[in-house]
């Protein structure tokens, strides 16, 4: 008799890691239009020069650890930490400063630990805090959106140029660049937020000017990543729902001591970056979808205290290797039922 070959019906098929990161890189592209289109081509050329970097450090790791080159490059895991890195970076960056935050990445966060999937933080945010942390300077000298600062053009091209090459004179460069609706907010004193609304042309009715459609587009990239099931809903929305909840409860009003709205909070920074392309990555986050949530949520919350009381306008990048280590604990007390047992088995069962 012949035998029907049937897979078991619980067996999925389970996605490469290569199309993986496709997905998230196609899901990137309308984030990346828009921020070149507000911003610059100091966005693209930085980003082109980090995937550069990335995949020759990846390359120089790996023969030196004698392993397969090709098969480790095809999983294109050193281009999306590259294109997160460059995207987090402003666009007026200078060359060698990309090149520390991304190889410091790769070489550092990456492979010291012992290469793709044995990372304990996201390699992307480790990077752009060391030069969050050592280059203060260089790391705050954000262009102005389109429609504060003229329009692009061939003229804006090689500015862009200029800046990467590092030809710009810093006082030059102080007069080009200004500080992000993030940072005027936080350093805000005495004015009421109608006011500084009306008197700084950064801001817009909802957030500020280009940052709020930059925000809009990487949640609709997220979004399709959340239709494709790339990853669950529960850490993006624990980090959205808490940052709200937070900005709520200390809006403090219209007045001077006012921190924004929640809208203003969802559509800054890095919010819809990190909240859909960052704290989901599945080797630094928790495990099940209880413990996502958790950790989305530490997330949210720190996120807003840093950004409202800490030294930082912008607290993504350190909430998120925060919770990095927290993550291993998160999983201990929230690891699901296992079938047949009442509770989860966090241990060795003892011997009789």
């Amino acid at each position: 008799m012949t035998l029907i070959r049937q897979t078991s019906p619980h067996t999925l098929k389970a996605s490469s890691t290569q199309a993986i990161m496709l997905n998230v890189l196609m899901a990137l592209i309308p984030g990346l239009l828009v921020s070149v289109y507000f911003f610059g081509w100091g966005v693209l050329i930085n980003l082109v020069w980090a995937s550069i970097v990335a995949v020759s450090c990846e390359a120089l790791v790996i023969k030196l650890r004698k392993r397969p080159i090709r098969f480790f490059l095809q999983d294109y895991t050193a281009v999306v930490t590259a294109v997160l890195l460059a995207l987090a970076i402003p666009p007026s960056a200078p060359w060698w400063l990309t090149l520390i935050g991304t190889s410091f990445a790769i070489i550092i966060g990456k492979h010291l630990y012992g290469g793709m999937g044995q990372n304990i933080f996201n390699p992307a945010m480790l990077g752009y805090v060391l030069l969050l942390i050592s280059f203060p300077l260089e790391m705050s000298a954000w262009l102005p959106a389109l429609g504060v600062r003229e329009g692009q053009g061939v003229l804006d091209f090689m500015t862009s140029i200029q800046l990467f090459a590092g030809s710009v004179p810093v006082n030059t460069l102080d007069a080009m660049t200004m500080a992000t609706p993030l940072d005027i907010l936080r350093e805000n004193n005495s004015l009421t937020l109608e006011e500084l609304w009306a008197s700084n042309p950064v801001f817009s009715s909802w957030a500020g000017k280009g940052w709020q459609w930059v925000n809009l587009a990487y949640l609709l990239g997220g979004s399709w990543l959340l239709y494709k099931r790339v990853f669950t809903w529960h850490a993006p929305a624990g980090m959205l729902l808490t940052m709200a909840i937070m900005a709520t409860l200390f809006y403090g009003g219209e007045g001077s001591n006012g921190h924004g709205s929640p809208l203003f909070h969802w559509l800054s920074g890095a919010t819809m970056l990190g909240a859909f392309f960052i704290i989901t990555d599945p080797v630094t986050s928790a495990a099940s979808n209880k413990g996502r949530f958790i950790f989305g949520t530490g997330i949210g919350i720190l996120t807003y205290i840093i950004r409202t009381w800490g030294g930082y306008p912008d607290g993504v990048a350190f909430a998120v290797l925060l919770m990095n280590m927290a993550a291993p604990t998160i999983d201990y007390y929230t690891q699901p039922r296992t079938y047949g047992h009442k509770k989860p088995n966090r241990g060795l069962a003892k011997l009789d």
